[in-house]
């Protein structure tokens, strides 16, 4: 997370992401339901590598212009504003540092004194990178369902370009090397934490990130992961954790009752509080749960279908704007009334998980990953 922050900050500085996100949208060209299409998928790209918050903020200064030139009783104002939550939450699902609740389901199911199960970067990227696109795509049928649009064409006119000079360039450079040492982690042998370190050394060594440029990293949300982490350590080397799971009788459970519920319980609690606590508050207990259940996961996936599958409910809580970071800037616009963003987050709450958990059963039990 350190490396995605560093990363952001010094595109911005740079003006890369301006430059990117431009050549990102231009294929979609100017048809209306296309360009909302366009901001969906180039807005989830970049949350990928980039905090869902930045990312928002980002393409919602794009897109200020465009809503403003849409008629004002036409609902084509309301499917774009909702593009960049949509594509913002769901896209982080696509890595590992895209969102917190990834990082956390992460790093118990590859701790060597726990699940041990060696699950790299690419290899989450390249599982759940195809979920993500389906999501997204049913998203904008729902946006384009909901909110039609009255105009048929959109300009778009995003201003700005990348700086001419060698910090450029290494900007470039580093994050290329660096997204693609995070791919390839599997063949490399290199750690995906060790690579994160690649644009720190070289952002802070060459100049390009200064002591005030630190300051815009969001440390909370590094803090509160840490702190899950923690929590996460304490409960077990305390015992407290083994006594949690001896005290419910969850081998006698249904395992699909199991993964389902948890992941009820993690849309509904992410839908209030932070996606981070929630993960923070429930992975911890449930990779204890599945290391009591032994194979008893298997017939629906293992223990990744129970971890990840809470990671991905927790993506998909956008119902309210208090919700994400992403909701609220969006339910800032104007645009949306708090009705229409429940109907669309429930609904997209649904298909999410229902796609999500049938998906990663599938793929689980034909031993695919």
């Amino acid at each position: 997370f350190l490396g995605g922050f560093i990363l952001a900050i010094a595109t911005a500085k740079t003006g890369i992401d301006v430059t990117l996100a431009r050549a990102m949208l231009k294929p979609f060209g100017k048809r209306s339901e296309v360009v909302l299409l366009g901001f969906i998928l180039v807005t989830a790209i970049f949350s990928m590598f980039v905090s869902n918050t930045a990312t928002a903020a980002m393409m919602l200064t794009f897109l200020a212009p465009v809503l403003k030139s849409l008629p004002v009783d036409g609902k084509g104002r309301i499917a774009l504003a909702m593009a960049i939550p949509i594509g913002a939450n769901i896209g982080g699902i696509g890595t590992p540092i895209g969102t917190p609740p990834n990082a956390i389901a992460l790093r118990y199911l590859n701790d060597p004194a726990g699940l041990n199960m060696n699950i790299g970067f690419g290899e989450w990227v390249a599982v759940m990178v195809p979920y993500v696109l389906v999501v997204l795509v049913i998203s904008w049928v729902v946006l384009l369902k909901l909110f039609p649009f009255k105009q048929k064409t959109i300009e778009l006119q995003i201003e700005g370009e990348a700086k001419k000079d060698w910090h450029t360039t290494v900007v470039y450079i580093t994050f290329a090397v660096t997204v693609l040492m995070w791919m390839a982690d599997k063949y490399t042998g290199v750690n995906a934490n060790v690579v994160a370190m690649i644009p720190v050394a070289v952002f802070c060594a060459t100049g390009i990130i200064k002591r005030q440029d630190l300051e815009e990293i969001n440390w909370s949300v590094l803090w509160m992961v840490a702190g899950g982490f923690a929590l996460g350590e304490a409960m077990n080397h305390s015992g407290l954790m083994t006594a949690m799971v001896n005290a419910i009788p969850f081998t006698s459970w249904s395992p699909l009752f199991i993964i389902i519920g948890s992941g009820l319980i993690c849309i509904v609690l992410s839908t209030f509080i932070s996606n981070t606590a929630t993960a923070t508050l429930l992975v911890p207990i449930l990779a204890a749960v599945s290391a009591g259940m032994g194979n008893a996961l298997d017939p629906v996936g293992g223990v990744r279908t129970l971890l990840v599958g809470l990671a991905i409910s927790a993506s998909l809580a956008m119902a309210l704007p208090i919700s994400t970071p992403p909701n609220a800037m969006a339910h800032g616009t104007g645009l949306i009334q708090q009705s229409q963003m429940i109907k669309v987050g429930v609904i997209m709450g649904v298909i999410g998980m229902a796609i999500g958990y049938l998906y990663l059963i599938a793929i689980g039990t034909l031993n695919i990953w």
